[in-house]
């Protein structure tokens, strides 16, 4: 078994036994969010600032905030609108959002001022808040500050001063821990970590001095340590690196972290404790940095677990046994979760564990260092209410794609987020089945759905299933439909469902008709164990089904061209995909690893001189790859190379061009033999000096362009401009024989298929009575206010000696606006009265026959091709030089615009597509 299919199977084992553990719970007990969440992912309306709020404390339902701002704003609210003065401080009701009763500024008098910790008495009855200020409520301050909560006034008696920023701050019954920048505290020296009395004295013997800044402090639960973090090498000149542990009655320290346990180029931006543990945000610059968490254990201060994701975390936070993070980041490969991409803002983890869990709200970078969010605080066990709340602040400007500044807040309850809409494909290959495949949808929360499969409208599901599913993993499932019988139809859409009961829409319908017999290619390539087979029949969406078997879905991005025809492989079905040459590509929803000796396949058919790839490896797969490999590219000139990198670039390279407009099939392997490079079933280039690529890990397989940065005879464009389709890869090289026989199955003697485009169409408004809409490029269909439209095929060939009609079927593409779609049925009828294109109006309309040739399920995708198949016995009527006309009937009151004739695109004007095969 490959590597790729054992860890394949191995997921989906996993996967059955999670579905069966949730199957077998009782009706009812099924968890709102996938445990262990407790958080959903949908962001309450909060108030705003106009600034980056850095510090965030709660108290009996208040959660107060501080940082570098001047107003705030109610959600909703653009920025420099309905603004009421807060200067650097805000206080808001954890539960609406909205600002509570206290209102209080700090101030400095030259510089910036800035709020940038803060911590509540365990009483709960007073604010400690430190920074960089001079004056707090209008009287002087020294960078530190207690609030009286009840009266929101300053403490009188409160007045220690720090010679430099105030970074963190800890509060007990009876100390106040303190660390930042400064070395002296009310005049005594005391370098960035310190202790003072309730009542703002410096504490005398409590030491824990370092050589640089501190940017938290934590004291554990039993009151015995104080948790130290910071940029700093040494504590009371102890090596111990950006954290230590230290006695809370001395500053001693119990357990130092020597350099390397935390790399030289990172810090620790925050810390949290809970009853077993603690946890730590980390940064760094540079190479070798570490930017994630760690969790610790209280009872022995050692490593619990890390994570390795990249982007710097700023703040952490437990609720329920889930670690929840802000940062930004953008690279978690190294833990087998998201490549090099796009940044994720916040991210949850078990506590025991640092798997990622699916919670997946956002924010951006936002304002000053553009780090997204800063800090975070739980509201939880408040009077009279039923949910927990976790509030964030930072610089950020937007939440969930939303404009939201500076603050924004989520709860346990209610979860209102549905999924996404699976993507789908049906397809038969094999007489008496259809298989429908779709790609996993996305839940910000959720990331165990139920998919539910209804076929031809009905009401209950035909299938239903579990699985889990992220946004960079969302894996292909299937279902097979059987014993349906041959030349039979069916469509097909799919639902996903959360915990919570949130239903998404349902899919675009697919539709299928069973097949009659085996399709010669298919069951060639099918016979060499692919790990990947991307057909490229879908019409629509961005969804790439694999069909060997192993759920390799492919994505597409950048909108490619869906539904292209001509294929390159003759099939009731056939299409390809197109590309632009500028920034379209297809990627694999999953990384591969251990693929050192291989074959990749693809059919390719351009006229490009700016050359591109086709198919290779890359480590991204939202933007382009920064490493990549396994390349097989065209050259400006139209040659085609094989190249990869084991220590040296090594190639392969055809000596004839193939941009010639013709469909052409090429296979590139390694192994044994060389690297050799096949088109149209010739060897055209070998290279003995590598028998195997390098064993890579965390890569993607990329179709359609990619980067090709530094590889040998580097194209004017890494993006293809043209038609690929029928792409394959093996987890071996095949042999020269195999490589003849895909070629032979695709020119083997089978069903033919013939299109005719029509010979007029046009559409009638029943609102415009008199109007004529003949030269216009879309039809439109509508039941309500009606709009009808007509299609006239002319000069139907006859069926070609020692063959019969096996399959008609009307291919219309829906337009492109986004109103386009339509999710009522379309129904397709005969037209038996009179109409020409130029001077048919609604008033004058043709009548209609009787009976439904075919139906257009819920056409909902703007841009999607869809294939109607049409009675087969009134098409052969028309046979041999007849006439077939048809009229699209609506059944609703939502309209269709579909592309006529006119469309200056010929792969979007109708086709009346008829299979010929043997009787």
């Amino acid at each position: 078994m490959s590597t790729q299919r054992a860890r394949r199977a191995a997921l989906c084992a996993a996967l059955a036994v999670t579905a069966g553990a949730l199957a077998a719970l009782p009706s009812g007990s099924a968890p709102a969010l996938t445990p262990p969440l407790s958080m959903t992912a949908e962001h309450l309306p909060t108030w705003q600032t106009n600034g980056i709020v850095y510090a965030m404390a709660e108290a009996d339902g208040t959660v107060f905030v501080g940082g570098t701002f001047s107003t705030i704003r109610p959600p909703g609210a653009a920025s420099g609108t309905r603004e009421r003065p807060a200067v650097n401080f805000a206080a808001f009701d954890a539960a609406t959002g909205a600002p509570a009763d206290c209102s209080m500024s700090f101030t400095i008098g030259s510089g910036t001022a800035q709020v940038r910790a803060m911590d509540v008495s365990p009483d709960g009855e007073t604010l400690y808040v430190g920074g960089s200020f001079g004056s707090a409520g209008g009287s002087g301050a020294s960078s530190l500050a207690a609030i009286d909560i009840d009266t929101c006034t300053r403490v009188g008696s409160f007045r220690p001063s720090a010679n430099g920023i105030v970074r963190a701050i800890a509060a007990t019954d009876d100390r106040v821990y303190l660390g930042g920048d400064f070395t002296q505290i009310s005049g005594e020296s005391h370098a960035r970590f310190a202790a003072l009395t309730t009542a703002g004295a410096v504490v005398d013997g409590w030491t824990a001095d370092a050589d640089e800044i501190g940017k938290a402090v934590e004291v554990t639960p039993d009151g015995e340590h104080v948790l130290l973090g910071g940029d700093f090498f040494t504590v009371n000149g102890d090596d111990s690196h950006a954290l230590a542990v230290v006695s809370a009655d001395s500053g001693e320290v119990e357990r130092a972290y020597p350099e390397g346990f935390i790399p030289t180029a990172s810090t620790v931006q925050d810390i949290y404790a809970d009853a077993t543990g603690f946890y730590t945000g980390n940064e760094g610059s540079g190479g070798g940095v570490f930017d994630g968490r760690i969790a610790l254990d209280l009872d022995t201060f050692e490593e619990r677990w890390r994570d390795t994701c990249l982007g710097a975390t700023q703040a952490v936070q437990v609720h329920d046994d889930v670690l929840y993070s802000g940062h930004h980041a953008h690279n978690c490969s190294s833990m087998g979760a998201f490549p090099n991409q796009s940044r994720y803002h916040l991210l949850a983890q078990s506590v025991d564990d640092p798997k990622l869990l699916g919670w997946f709200p956002n924010t951006n970078d936002g304002l000053g260092e553009a780090l997204g969010p800063r800090v975070m605080a739980v509201a939880e066990n408040l009077p009279g209410e039923d949910r927990d709340y976790l509030w964030v602040g930072g610089g950020f400007t937007t939440v969930n794609g939303q404009a939201q500044w500076g603050l924004t807040r989520f709860a346990t309850s209610p979860d209102s987020g549905r999924p996404t809409a699976p993507e789908a494909h049906a397809a038969s290959t094999r007489p008496g089945e259809i298989d429908v495949t779709w790609r996993a949808s996305q839940d910000l929360d959720d990331s165990l759905l139920t998919y539910r499969v209804y076929r031809d409208g009905g009401s209950e599901p035909v299938h239903s299933v579990q699985a889990e599913s992220v946004p960079w993993l969302r894996p292909q499932l299937a279902f097979t439909d059987t014993g349906v019988p041959e030349g039979e139809s069916h469509s097909y859409r799919i639902t996903a469902t959360d915990g919570a009961g949130n239903v998404s829409t349902l899919s675009p319908a697919v539709t299928a008709t069973s097949a009659a017999g085996t399709e010669p290619y298919v069951e060639e390539v099918l016979a060499d164990d692919p790990l990947l087979y991307w057909r490229y029949d879908e019409t629509a969406g961005n969804f790439a089904s694999d069909a060997s078997g192993n759920a390799s879905s492919g994505v597409h991005r950048g909108g490619p061209q869906r539904g292209v025809t001509p294929g390159a492989v003759p099939g009731p079905q056939a299409a390809s995909v197109g590309h632009d040459g500028a920034d379209s590509y297809t990627y694999s929803d999953d990384v591969y690893s251990g693929v050192t000796r291989y074959t990749l396949e693809t059919w390719f058919r351009t006229t490009t001189d700016e050359g591109g790839k086709l198919i290779g490896m890359g480590d991204r797969i939202l933007e382009e790859s920064y490493s990549h490999d396994n390349n097989v590219y065209m050259l400006n000139d139209g040659r085609l190379r094989f190249a990869l990198f084991n220590g040296t670039f090594r190639t392969a390279t055809s000596t004839s061009a193939y941009n010639d407009g013709e469909w052409h099939h090429v296979a590139a392997s390694v192994g044994s033999r060389g690297m050799e490079l096949y088109v149209d079933g010739e060897r055209v280039a070998r290279n003995f000096l590598v028998t195997s690529a390098r064993n890579l890990s965390g890569y993607y397989w990329h179709t359609g362009g990619d980067n090709l940065d530094r590889f040998p005879g580097q194209p004017a464009s890494d993006y293809f401009a043209g038609q690929l389709d029928e792409t394959a890869v093996y987890g071996s090289q095949l042999p020269a024989d195999r490589i003849a026989a895909h070629l032979g199955a695709a020119e083997a003697p089978g069903d033919s298929v013939t299109t005719l485009e029509p010979a007029a169409d046009t559409y009638v408004n029943g609102a415009a009575t008199g109007t004529s809409y003949g030269s216009h490029q879309q039809l439109a269909v509508r039941g309500s206010s009606p709009y009808e439209s007509y299609l006239r095929f002319a000069d139907l060939p006859g069926a070609p000696a020692g063959t019969v009609l096996k399959g008609a079927a009307l291919r219309l593409t829906v337009g492109g606006d986004s109103f386009s779609g339509s999710g009522d049925d379309v129904a397709v009828v005969p037209v038996e009265g009179s109409w020409t294109e130029s001077g048919t109006t609604y008033a004058g309309r043709p009548a209609l026959g009787e009976g439904t040739l075919g139906t257009l399920s819920a056409p909902s995708a703007p841009g999607g091709v869809q294939t109607v198949p049409l009675d087969r016995a009134t098409v052969e009527a028309a046979l041999g030089g007849g006439e077939l006309d048809l009229a699209l009937v609506g059944e609703g009151t939502d309209s269709l615009w579909l592309w006529a004739r006119e469309a200056t695109q010929s792969g979007y004007r109708p086709q009346l597509v008829l299979t010929f095969g043997a009787p």
